[in-house]
């Protein structure tokens, strides 16, 4: 109940720009990133979240910095050349300074200290001092005011995964949840095509209007529905003589319709078939 109702309220406050830096190759380096540094499976997801949030708030506040000092349309074009370039200058400095931030966060023993996030980014060719590492730590927590440990969407699937346990779907734990982890990586990286699908199911037309794809912005960003999809096509593969026995008790719990959980499996397994053998 308290995830659901943080997922309700958190998606009747989205911003316009939600998703927006959980582009393919953002969440791989993230990704990338926290397999080399050997952090636990939440910590990625909890990096990705927090950066999105992070550069929504601070694209919000250098535009709007941006617009109280322009006093011409000269200025104007100066002036958004001026922002983009400080986003950019940052941005792997807030990348890494986020996934810091995500390894205190976890319990698991290994977190990414000043030294071994320096020598990452001096590896890039990035001279930062620890002052500015800090600093830029420092200036994450105080733009998101400190409201950084949210829940992910592996949280709800784990939270789920014990859910069917209690209600007596006997299932392979360990191999479902690996199942479920490989999926929902899956589907961070491959999340446009995938809603994408969804969308043209949704609306019946492979080329939807603007307004529609900005309405569709709410299912997008909805963990709850996430969740659900990933343990439903987990449970399609490892053991499909379950499935639908899965999807109902799913959808008793969460609301969501058996319907909408069938078409969240359907988009993703028709992206996994036609993905790339590796």
């Amino acid at each position: 109940i308290q995830l659901a109702t943080e997922n309700e309220q958190r998606l009747s406050e989205l911003p316009a720009q939600a998703g927006s830096f959980k582009e393919t190759h953002i969440v791989e380096f993230i990704f990338l990133l926290a397999e080399k540094w050997h952090l636990d499976q939440p910590v990625r997801y909890q990096a990705v979240e927090l950066l999105e949030r992070f550069m929504i708030k601070q694209v919000e506040q250098i535009c709007k910095s941006s617009r109280d000092d322009v006093r011409s349309h000269e200025q104007e074009g100066s002036s958004w050349s001026s922002l983009k370039e400080q986003i950019c200058d940052t941005f792997v400095l807030r990348l890494v300074s986020c996934i810091q931030l995500a390894s205190k966060l976890s319990l698991h023993y290994n977190i990414v200290n000043s030294d071994r996030a320096l020598q990452f980014l001096q590896s890039l060719k990035c001279s930062y001092t620890k002052q500015e590492l800090l600093e830029s730590e420092l200036a994450v927590l105080k733009t998101l005011h400190f409201q950084i440990n949210v829940s992910t969407p592996l949280a709800y699937v784990e939270l789920l995964l014990e859910v069917l346990g209690h209600n007596g779907c006997l299932l392979p734990v360990k191999p479902l949840h690996q199942m479920c982890v490989q999926l929902l990586d899956f589907s961070y990286l491959t999340r446009d095509p995938i809603y994408s699908t969804l969308l043209e199911m949704a609306i019946e037309n492979s080329t939807p209007s603007q307004l529609q794809v900005a309405k569709f912005l709410a299912v997008k960003e909805d963990s709850m529905l996430l969740a659900v999809g990933i343990i439903s096509t987990s449970v399609f593969i490892l053991e499909p003589g379950y499935w639908a026995q899965v999807v109902e008790h799913l959808s008793s719990v969460t609301g969501i319709t058996p319907q909408s959980i069938s078409e969240f499996s359907y988009a993703v397994l028709k992206h996994i078939v036609g993905s790339p053998t590796p």
